[in-house]
């Protein structure tokens, strides 16, 4: 009884925490981000739950993703709250607070260990890595996943305890909702057989699993402990049919969207990959310079970073794996934040970001478990070990609070959002485009063209700048300059419709009636 009280209240310690940090998303604006292709802009969205919006959920492909329980919760929000971005921001707020409670008791329920697993929770809930899927409408994909991701693991732990079909089934039924939210779960059947080794002891291969809670068979016969791991794999084939068909979903989904190997080759991702699977670990332990978008560097990463990173990630393999037996934990941890990176990582390249906070809200939990349980393992022979680690919990998540609240302030509007951007990157071609829609949108063109023309001047060949561009000066009247960027967006995309209409009303307004009729494209 005693034990359900402390879970009681470190379960209201960790919603309270969590509201206190992430409470001022409430008076948030929609940023011009993703948001008007999520909300703003879609009227499949604001029409609410339809039956016509139900059908294009599931047979949709927008934003070049297939997630039809996003789309069905964005039509929630705006059924109850239509376009007040207060209800938005609440709702993922509100997902994030039970991802934080699910992972604290999924934790607890696997391993024992009440102060851990709400240390893992408490990291998880706070970090600042995780406050753009929390404070962005857009990332809903992100928190309602995770939510699902969080109550497949949980009904999974029910049917280790005790198997059963209808417990098996109900993990799948998570597992496919989870996927229809966004296919990051399609890593889900690796990450299972990893709590099978630890903390479940499925595996039974000698390793130490004596913070385990759960229930295990006391009695295996040789040839079955010789065939277990076969076993445990085959159980899982359900599993990975399910992410296969959800990664060849997605895959047909961004057909448009991929960058081909001529654009960015094989090289440079791998490139970027390691240097990422580096720069995530460090703005974990140190965050700073967090911002909504990390231009990719091409080309253009310093040889000295791409080995530093190589060799960093080589050597925490090396220790982990000499460890296993003895602290299973470890390799865990670090194959849990290497794997579930794999379909973010950008060897599949969508979109012009190198990384992104969003990206780490689920595998950073294995970095979590690494070090939550590391620390007191290390500490073992200190005399003041409990002082120690409470004193410093509090002073870490303090921090982690008080680094959030700031974090969080930034995406109030888009001038705020972009403006952090500018302030933190370099060569941001895609803030200073962003930042130039918000100023136009508030009617500042002056400045819009400023970041327009900023933009142009890293990346020339930018079609949708040239465009944006030539619609702030179409509006101060500078028409001929205005059809000067149209133009040069049509010859780097002849097939830019929005440019191609734009060149026709503005030829039309310089009462150049001929050329208005005369094919965009014609020699």
């Amino acid at each position: 009884m005693r034990h359900n009280h402390l879970k009681l209240i470190v379960s209201l310690f960790l919603t309270i925490i969590t509201l206190a940090t992430f409470w001022q998303v409430q008076n948030h604006e929609f940023v011009i981000y993703d948001d008007y292709e999520y909300i703003t802009g879609n009227s499949h969205a604001q029409a609410g739950l339809t039956f016509d919006g139900i059908v294009w959920a599931f047979t949709a492909t927008h934003v070049s993703n297939w997630h039809p329980l996003t789309w069905l919760s964005h039509m929630f929000d705006c059924h109850l709250y239509w376009l007040n971005p207060k209800g938005h921001h609440f709702n993922n707020l509100l997902l994030h607070i039970a991802s934080t409670l699910l992972l604290f008791l999924v934790l607890e329920r696997m391993t024992g260990a009440l102060w851990r697993s709400s240390f893992v929770a408490a990291l998880f809930a706070l970090h600042p890595l995780h406050v753009e899927s929390v404070a962005w409408v857009a990332s809903r994909k992100d928190v309602l996943s995770t939510f699902f991701w969080m109550l497949t693991v949980l009904a999974y732990v029910h049917y280790v305890e005790q198997p059963g079909l209808n417990r098996y089934l109900l993990v799948l039924l998570f597992l496919a909702l989870g996927l229809m939210s966004k296919p990051m779960l399609v890593t889900m059947p690796f990450v299972l057989l990893l709590l099978d080794y630890w903390p479940l002891g499925r595996f039974q291969f000698g390793q130490s699993v004596g913070d385990s809670n759960l229930k295990t068979q006391e009695a295996v016969n040789l040839r079955y402990h010789r065939w277990i791991g076969l076993h445990l794999i085959w159980e899982k084939v359900p599993f990975f049919v399910f992410a296969a068909v959800s990664s060849l979903v997605t895959l047909q989904a961004q057909l448009g969207s991929t960058a081909s190997f001529e654009v960015l080759p094989l090289r440079f991702r791998i490139a970027n990959a390691l240097v990422s699977y580096a720069s995530y670990i460090g703005k974990m332990l140190w965050p700073h310079h967090l911002t909504v978008l990390y231009p990719h560097p091409i080309d253009t990463l310093p040889m000295w970073q791409v080995v530093g990173a190589c060799i960093l990630l080589m050597c925490i393999s090396f220790l982990v794996i000499r460890q296993a037996q003895q602290r299973p934990y470890l390799v865990v941890g670090w194959l849990w934040y290497l794997g579930t990176l794999v379909p973010v990582i950008g060897l599949v390249q969508v979109g012009v970001q190198a990384m992104a906070d969003r990206y780490t809200y689920v595998p950073l939990i294995g970095l979590f478990m690494l070090i939550v349980w590391a620390g007191p393992d290390l500490m073992a022979k200190w005399r003041y070990r409990r002082i120690v680690l409470t004193v410093s919990a509090g002073i870490l998540l303090s921090a982690l609070m008080i680094s959030s609240w700031i974090q969080v302030q930034y995406w109030r509007n888009s001038i705020m959002l972009f403006n952090h951007a500018l302030d933190v990157t370099s060569h941001n071609y895609i803030a200073h485009f962003h930042l130039g829609n918000a100023l136009t949108q508030q009617g500042k063109l002056n400045l819009a063209i400023t970041h327009y023309s900023e933009a142009l001047r890293i990346k020339p060949d930018y079609a949708h700048a040239h465009n944006n561009l030539g619609n702030a000066l179409a509006e101060q009247g500078k028409l001929n300059l205005a059809i000067t960027h149209y133009s040069e967006a049509l010859r780097i995309n002849p097939d830019f419709m929005e440019a191609q209409h734009n060149l026709k009303v503005t030829l039309h307004r310089m009462g150049k009636h001929k050329e208005v009729s005369k094919p965009i494209n014609s020699p």
